[in-house]
């Protein structure tokens, strides 16, 4: 056969084949990379051109431990590399998207876990490490501080940086470190009813992404974290943070119809436009941003402030510390997570 009669220019609409579908695949006949990797905080699935990544921890609220990050970004990068997905939907399990850290754990217990040596055990992401450091009578290492965080960032950062489009599918609520994560996404589709804001800048926290300003511009970024108010889903796209926004019931379909859409897509003009628009938006300072937020984010817990939230989360419960933060603006509602 000549090389004109084998040419993918011969059958119909041959770019919209997959890279692994065309006869001179270089990955003809290779297997599937292995399924096998489970995850404690989220489930991966690839579904034809779509890898799905689903926080997995519905009885805590979705809620940031330590291992959150790191199975973030390894699930990511085991999409990116598959030559199958084209597109990455990120979302989680039961009422919402993410309630941010597990202050369950991190208030509350003073950061006390339970359970064998992990890979987090005597790093500085261990929460017996950064136990000590929060120790209001103690002294404070911001480097401890700021090594644990920008590892979180990094493995959030992921959807940013990873090749291939992420769309991140919000419902319920997207608070504090649940818009760090949602923030680094390609896209943002969400709920009207969704709840998306940064609280903690009330006491005891700053994005340590530093997303706000690009994703929303100046003016609107320091309304929100100037009073740590949030935005319904239905705000979100009126603000331009979300692409779109829908009742509840549809939310699902709709997301369907958006990555199915990208799905469609030649997985290298995805790429190539994802790199080429990134390139626009990284000259801003993203990691920049990322580094001055992340110290800021350390530095507010532990000012006399942010000890006195702190301490006043471990004695009568972070419930009802954040309703003696919330009540003054009037939006206190008895979430359980948030940070």
């Amino acid at each position: 056969m000549s090389d004109k009669q084998s040419h993918s220019g011969t059958r119909p609409a041959a770019w919209y084949e997959n890279w692994t579908e065309v006869p001179d695949s270089p990955w003809h006949e290779r297997p599937e990379p292995s399924g096998e990797r489970q995850y404690s905080t989220l489930t991966y699935e690839r579904d034809g051109r779509i890898a799905r990544i689903t926080f997995n921890r519905p009885e805590k609220g979705n809620s940031i431990t330590p291992a959150t990050p790191l199975d973030l970004a390894h699930a990511v990068e085991r999409a990116d590399l598959d030559p199958r997905v084209h597109v990455i939907l990120v979302s989680g399990r039961g009422k919402g998207f993410c309630g941010g850290y597990d202050l369950d754990m991190f208030a509350e217990r003073a950061f006390a876990t339970e359970g064998n040596p992990d890979d987090v055990t005597g790093t500085v992401l261990d929460p017996v490490v950064n136990a000590a450091n929060h120790n209001p009578w103690g002294t404070w290492d911001p480097m401890i501080d700021y090594a644990m965080m920008s590892r979180c960032n990094r493995g959030f950062a992921s959807l940013l940086h990873a090749n291939k489009p992420t769309v991140a599918k919000l419902h319920g609520f997207a608070i504090a470190g649940g818009t760090d994560i949602a923030l680094y996404a390609d896209q943002i589709i969400c709920a009207d009813d969704t709840k998306i804001g940064y609280p903690p800048t009330r006491t005891w926290g700053i994005p340590a992404a530093g997303m706000w300003a690009h994703r929303l511009g100046d003016a609107r970024a320091k309304r929100l974290l100037f009073t740590g108010d949030s935005l319904s889903g239905k705000q979100a796209e009126e603000w331009g943070l979300a692409v779109e926004s829908c009742p509840a019931e549809e939310l699902d379909a709709r997301t369907e119809e958006l990555v199915n859409r990208i799905a469609r897509m030649p997985v290298n003009q995805l790429m190539m436009a994802k790199l080429a628009l990134n390139s626009a938006l990284l000259s801003q300072g993203v990691a920049n941003s990322g580094m001055i937020s992340t110290v800021f984010d350390g530095i507010s817990r532990h000012t006399r402030e942010g000890y006195a939230f702190q301490l006043r989360s471990a004695t009568v419960g972070f419930r009802e510390a954040v309703r003696e933060r919330d009540e003054p603006y009037g939006d206190y509602k008895r979430a359980q997570f948030e940070h």
